[in-house]
């Protein structure tokens, strides 16, 4: 029986010119990272709402073929105010996943971008400065994707493209959308074609190593960051405390949903407990497909006060390491 190391010995002699690296995907909250990584990978990885600070982890998938494999690494929204210790740790991660990047994904929102009346790129907004700051300190090369072109005017592109050409020296400019998958194929050979030599890192079928209990938790994050409005949904942190196959082939999963106040408990469990049912049946659907398999999805509420501030209880429950 061959090791790992063997087999990615093996496929790599079988192809010399194999080619592989992380490449990190940042930039401001919601321009549409999340929603990027699950374009390139085909398939729903991270999660995704319409509201800011929803990842809060870097989530990493792969994307293997004959030639190449790409760890992309989707991170953390970079916000221009840390209001809680949990923000600070979000926004260190994200930074941190340049400094193992082979190619970095800079993703801006162009429905976002302002245009002097001369027609010029006004300078750009919030921590902007600072992130093309950290990305002159990397190596690697650095590929912006102008997301979101479905929302603008074509002719709009040409001066924002102008502007950040100016800014910074992008080893390519990719306009596409995320949601409708234009400029998907140009982006990914550009990607590619910016990859160093490298081994097989993952299996070939793999596409993520991070566990099914992190994907589980992620996803019944969603639906209460889906189904709940205020500070509700970014008080709360979702930890999977049991998870087992029984002999039936269905999947037992138990979960806590942890909120920072009582009255947020109250407000998840809703009234005669129809709130946390409606998170439980939504996220079993979507647990039972990333599982393929049938699920008893069993949830509960508690509380954590002040677990945003508290950096033992971010470790324990808020996923940071």
């Amino acid at each position: 029986m061959q090791s790992e190391s063997q087999t990615t010995a093996r496929n790599n002699t079988k192809n010399e010119n194999f080619t592989s690296g992380y490449v990190s995907i940042i930039g401001r909250p919601n321009v549409g990272k999340s929603t990027l990584l699950n374009a390139l990978l085909g398939q729903k990885l991270a999660i995704v709402t319409p509201k800011p600070q929803t990842t809060r982890h870097q989530i990493r998938g792969i994307v293997s073929t004959d030639t190449h494999q790409i760890i992309f690494v989707d991170t953390p929204g970079l916000m221009d105010v840390t209001k809680y210790r949990l923000h600070t740790e979000m926004v260190k991660a994200a930074y941190n996943a340049l400094g193992g990047a082979d190619v970095v994904l800079f993703v801006i929102d162009v429905s976002r971008a302002r245009l002097t009346p001369t027609g010029e790129l006004q300078e750009g907004e919030g921590n902007e400065r600072q992130i093309l700051a950290r990305l002159r300190r990397t190596n690697a090369p650095t590929i912006l994707a102008l997301n979101k072109v479905d929302l603008v005017a074509k002719e709009r592109l040409l001066p924002i493209l102008a502007g950040y050409g100016a800014r910074y020296d992008f080893a390519a400019m990719i306009p596409i959308s995320a949601r409708t998958q234009d400029g998907l194929p140009l982006l990914m050979t550009q990607v590619q074609d910016a990859l160093p030599p490298g081994p097989r890192y993952f299996p070939e079928e793999q596409v993520s190593d991070l566990p099914e209990r992190f994907f589980i938790a992620e996803t019944v994050r969603e639906k209460v960051m889906l189904l709940t409005q205020r500070e509700v949904p970014y008080s709360t942190a979702v930890v999977v405390e049991e998870f087992q196959r029984r002999d039936t082939g269905m999947i037992y999963i138990r979960a806590i949903v942890y909120a920072e106040r009582q009255t947020q408990k109250g407000i998840l469990i809703g009234k005669g407990g129809t709130l946390i049912k409606r998170i439980g049946e939504q996220a079993r659907r979507d647990i039972e497909k990333f599982l393929d398999a049938r699920v008893f999805l069993e949830l509960y509420v508690s509380v954590k006060t002040a677990w945003r501030q508290d950096i033992r209880q971010l470790r324990d429950i808020g996923g940071i390491h």
